[in-house]
């Protein structure tokens, strides 16, 4: 089946062209025909699967020859950069359509989306937290909403984001129409679009989770204190060529990218600790090539949209299997060929097997002809506990210090040979520490006026 067969109108049909797609994936030959119809929709779509077009076609086929000037279709993402790529789809879309979209999510000023929001837009991509902030200053109203989208629904869940949905929720019409795609269906998921949906077409429900059928996976067993040296001796001999590298922590992708600097390899981070800009600079910085490593934490796992990204390195075994998926699932979108590698030490076994009996597969396992893997890197990335805590007492106390020594040079002093310092020397020195009454202050600090009474 081809996108002429769906039904879509012939502008969105020739901007499908101009981005190269010939033929719809899976989930967007199941989804657009219903959604065109009008349908409430709930599927498991993998990461990659093209489920950004799935419901982006459809909405903007329906939205076509009518603008209200307000809100007509309203996307919620968990994450800053799903936003921004959804948002990028959008505008690649719909570019000869005529509706307006705009996008708002939390790390950079809100003045640029308040304006946005007041032009009017027909498309509003948002994270909730920033878009409750908007509805709370009156700029953003959705009670012309016809079209709602949660993507990355779970995604949503983890991130503690339900709550805010549901606010959401109850500022917008009841009578709409309502897509949610999810990469897996917790029971929280299921009851909210129980509460949410009407008599909605379902796909893939009991579709197992697992990585994309183009992804090849490896595990590299390795001591945790030489997996940098791993991952500097596979970027040098050209096993790794540009790469998305997963760590657990912010704190070990910052020492990650650092230590891969130091090394001559060019790579930057992102993750929460950093701002928008930032994350924002970095990622457009990997996507052109000038940086060959990006050090990412799961912030990153759903919202990256990379063509022909050639390798995902879990630098350190997520915890959750899910976790696992969604960050693999960056290379080999969009039916491509990929590369899924993680260091495996032996405290991370457990967390590997758990993987592969999510997957379905034993994992296979990989090692580095002529790597020496007894020399360790005497580098640490993390910074035990104790220390930590042992350097942060340090630093307040050396704080404290400076702030008493601050205070003190401020204090003032008796001016040497002033009447009011003589003074105060003879009352210490005959036992009177009493100071002087209002009137008799009143007599030795204001003589003119006492002149002038007489």
């Amino acid at each position: 089946m081809s996108f002429a067969h769906l039904g879509l109108d012939r502008r969105l049909l020739d901007a499908v062209s101009k981005l190269g797609f010939e033929q719809p994936t899976p989930i967007q030959s199941d989804s657009i025909p219903p959604a065109l119809a009008g349908r409430d929709l709930l599927a498991c779509a993998e990461t990659g699967s093209g489920k950004s077009a799935a419901f982006l076609l459809p909405m903007a086929h329906r939205l076509l020859g009518g603008r209200s000037g307000r809100i007509r279709a309203l996307i919620l993402t968990p994450t800053r950069e799903l936003a921004a790529q959804i948002d990028e789809h959008r505008r690649d879309l719909t570019r000869s359509c005529g509706t307006t979209g705009a996008t708002v999510f939390g790390g950079v000023a809100m003045g640029p989306q308040e304006k946005a929001l007041r032009r009017g837009v027909d498309i509003l991509v948002a994270t909730p937290g920033r878009l409750l902030d908007h509805m709370g200053r009156g700029t953003a109203r959705l009670d012309a909403v016809e079209i709602l989208v949660l993507d990355e629904a779970d995604r949503m869940l983890d991130m503690g984001f339900l709550p805010d949905v549901r606010r959401i929720l109850a500022q917008i019409p009841k009578k709409r129409q309502t897509m949610m795609f999810s990469a897996t269906m917790p029971r929280e998921i299921g009851r909210l679009a129980s509460e949410t949906m009407v008599d909605p077409v379902t796909f893939n429900l009991e579709r197992r989770s697992e990585p994309a059928a183009g992804i090849t996976q490896a595990a590299w067993p390795v001591e945790q204190e030489i997996k940098t040296s791993l991952l500097l001796e596979l970027l040098q001999r050209g096993e790794l060529e540009n790469a998305l590298v997963f760590t657990r922590t912010k704190h070990r992708a910052n020492r990650v990218a650092e230590w891969l600097g130091k090394r001559g390899i060019a790579a930057e981070r992102i993750h929460g600790n950093r701002s928008q800009p930032q994350r924002t600079k970095a990622l457009e910085g990997f996507k052109s090539g000038r940086f060959r490593v990006l050090v990412a934490t799961d912030v990153a796992a759903r919202g990256i949209d990379i063509a022909a990204l050639p390798h995902v390195v879990n630098f350190d075994v997520p915890a959750q299997p899910d976790d696992y998926i969604h960050r693999v699932g960056r290379t080999a979108r969009a039916e491509l060929q990929g590369d899924a590698w993680s260091f495996v030490s032996p405290g991370e076994e457990s967390d590997l097997r758990a993987i592969e009996r999510a997957v379905g597969q034993r994992i296979p396992r990989r090692r580095l002809e002529d790597f020496d893997y007894r020399k360790w890197n005497d580098e640490k990335l993390e910074i035990p506990i104790g220390d930590r805590i042992a350097a942060i007492r340090a630093r307040k106390a050396e704080d404290r210090r400076r702030a008493a020594a601050k205070r003190e040079t401020k204090a003032p002093s008796p001016v040497a040979g002033s009447d009011s310092g003589r003074n105060g020397a003879k009352r210490k020195a005959a036992g009177d520490t009493k100071p002087p009454s209002r009137s008799n202050r009143r007599r030795r600090g204001r003589p003119g006026r006492q002149v002038a009474e007489r």
